[in-house]
């Protein structure tokens, strides 16, 4: 199960109810359910944005029917959530300390170092 999704709507913090996608062939926006994924080219909408939406002249909205209530969690839901639980609690504790390989010391060029940088004189 997701995080709470949020209106995609600038300076909006209320929780998303529809999604909007655009037909651009059709110049049809449709307006249904919020999607169960969040998809990159789809925007979701609060209940008062998606109420107030209006597109360019010339393009036409389509409205899906939105269900008055928002859906129970279903028994694939609860099942899903306490697979989850269970693949969490059997996860080894991550270790404090992680060993690194051992790094070797760089090989000794001549040359004058001053600090961490090196002046290396060209082989003559």
């Amino acid at each position: 199960m997701g995080a709470i999704r949020q209106c995609s709507r600038s300076a909006c913090r209320q929780s998303a109810v529809a999604t909007l996608t655009y037909v651009y062939a059709e110049s049809t926006a449709v307006l249904g359910p919020l999607a169960m994924y969040a998809e990159p080219h789809a925007y979701d909408l609060c209940a008062q944005h998606a109420q107030t939406l209006t597109v360019p002249r010339g393009w036409e909205v389509l409205r899906l029917a939105m269900p008055a209530t928002p859906p129970e969690p279903g028994p694939d839901d609860l099942l899903a959530l306490a697979n989850a639980v269970r693949e969490a609690a059997a996860a080894p504790e991550p270790t404090t300390r992680t060993s690194r390989p051992h790094v070797e010391a760089p090989a000794v060029v001549e040359g004058t170092r001053r600090g961490h940088l090196r002046i290396l004189r060209e082989p003559s």
